[in-house]
């Protein structure tokens, strides 16, 4: 199962509705250059920061006002997070598609929420994104799956599955390629999230540290193998970000980078899916 080809992409948190208007703004006019499908990303409670003293964002309300004005003036769709089981009703009154933590991808009450919500006629979501447990197998995601679908959910449409590497020892992810092609084995879209996959979890003692410098090899590879999007949080100076900017794209850089993944892409897409070895 596949969508067209997604790109989802913003800051790591909403740090302020100015940037977060800015942002979408250059986000949309860029997917547009490039023919591909957009959603904004942003994060209005980061509830799984290392410090307790770190910012989270503006909140639940201020920030769905925020989500919504954006949908409203720039004609976006927009992804966001959930972190308790109460959210997933009302924030899907308001995004596209509603994102499972990776931390909490096994929380079946979370889960059942979130489908939920896309079953709702009068809700704006119709997507649920769970990304894959750092501590879990690709093949292990079969019952996040299996609890989605017996709930209701269908289609490529309605559910996808997000790779964001998995933990190697202390304060260190990689990522596995064979993961991709066992995730699609689900029989969902699959989306590599590119940024998240070169953190290093509590790597600076209270703050995630990361190695921007990994996220375009790595891009690289997974649009090799073949995905059915990329999630990557960008901001214009990530030095300055208020969380995650370790690891995020300075926006300047990504087109380019952009354009050299969509090239693989198409080099790719043309060839057999599996030429067998055995």
């Amino acid at each position: 199962m596949s969508i067209p080809f997604t790109l989802i992409a913003g800051p790591c948190v909403l740090e302020s509705p100015e940037l977060a208007f800015e942002l979408a703004v250059k986000l949309k006019a860029m997917s547009d250059r490039l023919g591909i499908r957009y959603l904004f990303k942003t994060s209005f409670d980061k509830a799984n920061r290392s410090s307790g003293a770190s910012f989270r964002g503006p909140g639940l309300e201020q920030g769905l006002q925020v989500l919504a004005q954006l949908k409203q003036e720039l004609g976006l769709q927009v992804l966001t997070d959930i972190h308790e089981s109460h959210q997933a009703a009302v924030v899907g009154q308001v995004v596209d598609v509603l994102q499972i933590p990776a931390f909490l991808c096994r929380q079946t009450d979370l889960l059942l929420a979130a489908a939920a919500a896309v079953q709702d006629p009068t809700a704006a979501v119709t997507a649920v994104n769970v990304k894959k447990g750092q501590f879990l197998a690709p093949w292990d995601m079969a019952q996040v799956v299996t609890k989605l679908r017996a709930a209701g959910l269908q289609g490529a449409e309605q559910l996808w599955l997000t790779e964001r590497g998995t933990s190697f020892g202390y304060n260190t992810l990689v990522v596995d390629m064979r993961s991709l092609p066992q995730l699609r084995q689900q029989g969902c879209p699959v989306i590599f999230d590119a940024t998240h996959s070169v953190q290093q979890p509590g790597g600076r003692g209270n703050s995630t540290g990361g190695q921007r410098e990994f996220v375009a090899p790595l891009a690289r590879a997974a649009m090799a193998v073949g995905v059915d999007g990329l999630f990557i949080e960008t901001h214009p100076d990530p030095d300055q970000a208020l969380s995650d900017g370790p690891n995020m794209v300075p926006l300047h850089r990504l087109e380019p980078l952009l354009e050299q993944l969509l090239a693989i892409r198409a080099a790719a897409i043309g060839q057999p899916e599996a030429v067998s070895v055995l």
